[in-house]
């Protein structure tokens, strides 16, 4: 496993139970959403799996590393995490020194780091963006940029915090194919989304969170086909579920459903 967690409770300091007794493991090399609304701890959670809190009860476990206080610097070596809004994690004056702030972290050579950035503006094709103020950035510009940053540090797992926010097509469509050719090298991505439709599309395995506790975890096969599920939360069907529940094959694209509705009726013409 990549992430298990066992009895992860944490309150805010106003008595508010963010996490409510959390047990759920997330396997390597795959793509799993923490699905949730607004408020239900999603980013309370991936938190805890980075170490910037640490448990108050309970245990958080990365790549068989405990979360704990000693080990904090391999954690947060292993563990990359891309914040909701990227002016939170951008602060240089120019985004080459955004990218090599990590590296200074690690004792990395002058030679290795302009290198390593080099490769990985070309990677994300941001390198005419090298000596612009992250400021006088688009967002999409902006996430790349934050997104780089903690890619040359080559983390095994990565956390992304509702990372298609606010993006145009063009964008999420961008930062969708990195980050599966991100798991493809055999990285764990953990993303937290409301976004029901996405998940189901997109992501390999599903978390969903409700008030600080875990509800249902499992494939997404497992738990967007299972009705229950939807009798007991306030969650919704994705579209293409709601489209396609009755047909004995059910896309989770666009693509797929398209291709779906030209074989059926290559069918029907051939009636």
């Amino acid at each position: 496993m990549a992430i298990e967690i066992k009895n992860l409770t944490y309150n805010y300091p106003n008595s508010h139970k963010a996490l409510d007794n959390i047990c759920l493991h997330i396997k390597k090399k795959r793509k799993t959403a923490i699905l949730g609304k607004n408020g239900s701890g999603k980013s309370t959670l991936l938190y805890h799996i980075n170490g910037m809190n640490l448990p108050e009860e309970g245990s958080v476990k990365v790549l068989d590393v405990e979360v704990n206080k000693k080990n904090l610097k391999s954690i947060q070596r292993n563990v990359g995490y891309i914040f909701d809004y990227p002016d939170y994690q951008l602060f240089s004056t120019s985004a080459y020194k955004d990218i090599e702030f990590g590296l200074d972290n690690y004792g990395y050579s002058q030679a290795e780091k302009t290198r390593i950035i080099q490769r990985m503006s070309k990677k994300l094709d941001v390198e005419d963006l090298m000596d612009r103020p992250p400021f006088h950035l688009s967002l999409g510009q902006k996430k790349k940029i934050a997104l780089a940053g903690i890619l040359v540090l080559e983390p095994e797992v990565l956390l992304c915090d509702e990372p298609f926010s606010g993006l145009d097509t063009s964008s999420l469509d961008f930062f969708k194919d990195l980050l599966d050719q991100w798991k493809d090298e055999g990285k764990t991505i953990v993303f937290s989304t409301h976004d029901v439709d996405l998940t189901y599309e997109w992501a390999d395995d599903v978390i969903i969170l409700r008030e600080g506790k875990v509800i249902k975890q499992g494939t997404v096969e497992e738990v967007f086909l299972d009705e229950e599920i939807y009798k007991n939360t306030d969650l919704q069907k994705p579209y293409l579920y709601r489209l396609f529940k009755d047909h004995e094959v059910l896309p989770r694209s666009i693509d797929e459903a398209v291709e779906i509705q030209k074989n059926m009726k290559i069918v029907e013409d051939w009636k």
